[in-house]
């Protein structure tokens, strides 16, 4: 029994030593692992052309991008061929480029949404010596039944304006803003647009419109629906930058629109005869109206806009030469509104008809502006005959002021409401206002023209001069508006 212990024994210890040793040779002898196969892999599939995916750079269009080559029939030829894809197609316009465009009409419907990127630079030609003279003068870059077009990107689009204000018939040019005499080259309708309008099925009546309401605009988009422009640096334009004519379905996003203050007529966006705008987060700054709001409009929201230099944010001009005009429910929310000749401002012409009504200013900061509050139904340019008092007016009606606040130039009232004699301004509002002056201690009084409303609430300064109750021709009045 004992021998068999000891025999038991002796062997385990020489396992243990047999596996010791097996592990101890193999960790010192382990095997590398088999190399690769060298067989040579076929080559990975080559990407789709930017064609196959709708994205199109107008490089391979043959753009050269050196801001010194017209780069227009590129641009063209890339919109046509993105405006035929069967998914929306995208233009490309990369960084580190600059792209001279000569004035264009770039024309829709398409098949699908479209959209330009523009990450590099559009150049316009620099000044009325380079406009090519079989193009109009009066716009820049058109777009035409533009439906569901997206125009973004961090790239800059430069007017190239600083010639066009310097031709002496610029208000800027004389002493105290006036003209002066010498030759002005502005800018008209050449035969060559309303052909090509014609040719694009325009109506006559649209025609007629276009031809008589053109001022010069770097972007006009033109009986368009679904339109986003988002990011977009845009500057020095001739005149307007943006305009809008007979669109619907519009939004305008964090955009940045700068023109010196003494560059004429420069108004950041225009929109006119079109319905559900919205524009927001956004800075602008010009000669003209940061924001103007023209006949034809409603369902217009602005919303965080930060505003000057500038001549405000503007309703109007409204009713010249007798016309009909006809504006409702605006909004202008969170804005800041600094250094500008006018805040928020409702000017139209003697003799004019129609209405503006519903129009709400929630919320405005004002910065040293001269007129914070002023509605100016007596608005003429041209003086003599043509500013006369007439027997009727743009009906104003239904605005509201609610926590407009800050400073102004004590040059002129805080508040000025001046209504036409015949058709007088109605339910005009006033809650939480609160202007000092910007410079010294003296507030000047508001100033008030057959004008009836009511403060809710304590203004600074006092508003004690609106009408109450209601006029006695309110029936009439009435009967004129838009509805």
């Amino acid at each position: 029994m004992e021998l068999s212990k000891k025999l038991i024994l002796l062997l385990s210890i020489f396992y243990i030593f047999f596996c010791t040793c097996v592990d101890s040779r193999a960790h010192h002898h382990k095997k590398k692992p088999p190399a690769k196969p060298s067989i040579a892999l076929p080559p990975a599939p080559a990407p789709e052309p930017l064609s196959k995916l709708g994205v199109l750079s107008v490089m391979s269009f043959g753009a050269v991008g050196d801001g010194v080559s017209d780069d227009t029939e590129a641009f063209k030829s890339a919109w046509d061929s993105a405006c035929e894809e069967e998914g929306p197609g995208v233009i490309v316009a990369p960084r580190g480029y600059s792209f001279k465009i000569r004035s264009t009409i770039f024309a829709g419907p398409c098949r699908n949404g479209l959209v330009l990127q523009v990450d590099g630079t559009i150049m316009a030609p620099d000044g009325p010596e380079e406009w090519p003279g079989d193009y109009s003068r009066r716009q820049w870059l058109v777009f035409y039944r533009a439906n569901g077009l997206a125009l973004q990107g961090g790239g800059l689009i430069d007017g190239k304006g600083q010639k066009w204000w310097n031709l002496p018939c610029k208000p800027h040019r004389g002493k105290n803003h006036t003209t002066m005499p010498g030759p002005c080259d502005s800018p008209v309708v050449s035969s060559t647009l309303t052909e090509t309008i014609n040719q694009l099925n325009v109506e006559n009546q649209e025609t007629d419109t276009v031809t008589a309401l053109f001022r010069f605009q770097a972007f006009r988009f033109f009986m368009s629906s679904n339109i986003t422009v988002h990011g977009i640096r845009v500057r020095n334009s001739p005149q307007f930058h943006f305009r809008f004519d007979n669109c619907r379905n519009v939004t305008v996003d964090s955009v940045s629109i700068r023109s010196p203050a003494l560059s004429p007529n420069t108004d950041g966006i225009h929109v006119e005869n079109s319905v559900d705008v919205n524009l927001r987060n956004s800075v602008i700054s010009s000669g003209d109206d940061c924001v103007s709001i023209g006949a034809g409009s409603s369902n217009i929201h602005i919303r965080n806009i930060t505003c000057g230099p500038s001549h405000g944010i503007s309703i109007g001009s409204l009713g010249r030469q007798s016309s009909r005009a006809c504006v409702r429910n605006i909004t202008v929310k969170d804005c800041v509104i600094k250094h500008s000749d006018n805040g928020l401002r409702i000017k139209t012409w003697q003799g004019g008809s129609g209405s503006v009504s519903s129009v709400s200013f929630v919320d405005v900061l004002m910065e040293a502006v001269r007129n914070p509050i002023i509605i100016n139904q007596y608005y003429c340019l041209s003086g003599g005959a043509a500013c006369r008092n007439q027997t009727s007016a743009v009906f104003v009606s239904d605005v509201a002021y609610q926590g407009i606040k800050g400073s102004y130039d004590s040059r002129s009232p805080a508040v000025h409401f001046g209504c036409s004699d015949a058709v007088p301004c109605t339910n005009i509002t006033l809650a939480e206002v609160e202007l000092l002056p910007a410079q010294g201690e003296i507030i000047a009084e508001p100033f008030c023209w057959n004008v009836y409303g009511v403060s809710r609430t304590l203004t600074i300064p006092p508003v004690a001069c609106l009408l109450r109750g209601v006029p006695r021709s309110t029936m009439d009045i009435e009967s004129s508006g838009c509805y």
